[in-house]
């Protein structure tokens, strides 16, 4: 593990170093599509307008970097929290600047302190940067466009002789900025969110954390498609609808407990209750709770989830590369578990049979 070092004489502004940090996250951002969910670099711009046509949201990549990915977003998560508590210690003209050591960020948003980690957070920073944004979400019966990007400019002032990083500054925007002031702006989250590994389970996160936090017992509920739309994900809907139901399977979001409800015509919606305080998530979700829900059958009991191992994921990627693996994988799931007669006796194996034959059709 990389240590502390001191900051060089340049930063000796207020430098945030502050253990066991509150985390905030900024409620605007928690629901629409302001971030890429994949890991590749995405140049494809999100272009969202509400069902009621009041709200848009356009995120534009910029063509080297790409878009500013649902990990880089940890970054203003951190940022957020930091001005939050300083304005709840009671400090004046919170600055928009903030002075930091790179390992103090990394170790609060639960990333390791490498060299490779400090070359992954120059290269968020620098997403964050470039990534355009243009929306009419924060005003209340105005029409009033704001275009922005999430951080204004950053600084890494890095030692000549050893290449480590002394220091570092970002400077978030005013748009940013502003909601962080906003009474109610802010939402805690819990410090596991950290952990979620998938960019659709982290957004599905922030989705639950805003409407379904405060919903009570019986939680909030949104259809698939709406979902969909609003996530702004790549891909088809009918693999995100697979990705969903995998994410229904598990039921393992920190927090929150996600059931699936099932009408009689039309698509589902993904209900999600936040769970009682202490309690851990279920290995299944809860079939008869869903039944209550929807007021009829409950869905069929979804299979148990099953796990890839490393040895599958790095051979499907060489074997057939280009393809979303863990995307491939709920698609694979949700086949499997239509009938009883499709579970496979060896899940490695007909996992890289189902994308052999995925691979082999989309080259015919």
């Amino acid at each position: 593990m990389t240590p502390r070092r001191p900051l060089d004489p340049q930063f000796d502004l207020f430098v945030p170093f502050i253990t066991d940090l509150p985390l905030r996250d900024q409620r605007e951002t928690m629901e629409r599509p302001f971030f890429s969910l994949a890991k590749r670099r995405r140049l494809k711009p999100i272009e969202y307008v509400s069902p009621d046509k009041s709200v848009y949201v356009n995120v534009y990549p910029n063509q080297q970097f790409g878009m500013a990915t649902i990990w880089d977003a940890d970054i203003l998560i951190w940022a957020a929290s930091t001005l939050n508590n300083l304005k709840r210690s009671g400090r004046n003209d919170l600055p928009r600047t903030l002075n930091f050591q790179a390992y103090d960020l990394l170790k609060t948003i639960g990333r390791g302190t490498s060299g490779r980690e400090y070359e992954l957070l120059r290269d968020g920073l620098g997403r964050l940067q470039s990534t355009t944004i243009r929306t009419n979400i924060r005003p209340k019966g105005k029409k009033k466009e704001r275009q922005f990007s999430w951080i204004e400019s950053w600084t890494d002032l890095v030692d000549e002789k050893t290449g480590q990083s002394m220091g570092m500054t970002l400077t978030v925007s005013e748009w940013f900025y502003e909601g962080i002031l906003m009474d109610g702006g802010l939402l805690s989250i819990d410090p596991a969110y950290f952990s979620i590994t998938g960019g659709r389970e982290r957004w599905l996160y922030r989705v639950a954390r805003k409407h379904a936090g405060g919903a009570g017992a019986d939680g909030f509920a949104i259809s698939l498609p709406t979902l969909f739309e609003k996530s702004g994900a790549e891909g088809t809907y009918r693999r995100f609808k697979f990705e969903m139901l995998a994410l229904v399977r598990r039921n393992d979001l920190p927090g929150y407990e996600l059931m699936l409800e099932v009408p009689a015509k039309g698509e589902p919606a993904l209900r999600m209750i936040r769970r009682a305080a202490g309690e851990h998530a279920p290995q299944q979700p809860s079939a008869a709770r869903a039944k209550k829900a929807l007021g009829q059958a409950a869905p069929a009991t979804l299979p148990l989830f099953n796990h890839l191992t490393d040895e599958t994921i790095t051979r499907v990627r060489r074997d057939f590369p280009g393809w979303d693996v863990y995307a491939a994988k709920a698609e694979f799931d949700a086949w499997i578990g239509e009938a009883e007669s499709r579970a496979p006796k060896d899940y490695q194996q007909a996992f890289y049979g189902f994308m052999r034959r995925m691979h082999e059709r989309q080259h015919a």
